[in-house]
């Protein structure tokens, strides 16, 4: 997923989306999250499973720029 993609996600996505972002199968998303690992926190909401997309943002390494505006950086390779 790129970053323009990863931007425009809503506010929560489904468990299949989050691990499209992290470059992982559904299948071991849902591992994760039973096993309590899922690097993101999630949201059971009745028989389905929110992610914060702000938290997968965090993960991923993309972070509101300072100053606002509504703009975003990615600090993904930066050493």
């Amino acid at each position: 997923m790129g970053l323009e993609e990863l931007l425009a996600l809503p506010t929560t996505v489904n468990v299949v989306t989050a691990a499209r972002a992290l470059g992982i199968s559904r299948d071991k998303a849902y591992e994760l999250i039973r096993n309590g690992k899922f690097p993101v926190r999630t949201l059971p909401l009745g028989g389905t499973v929110r992610v914060p997309t702000a938290e997968l943002w965090k993960v991923l390494g993309v972070e509101p720029r300072r100053g606002g505006g509504g703009d975003y950086v990615s600090n993904v390779g930066d050493a």
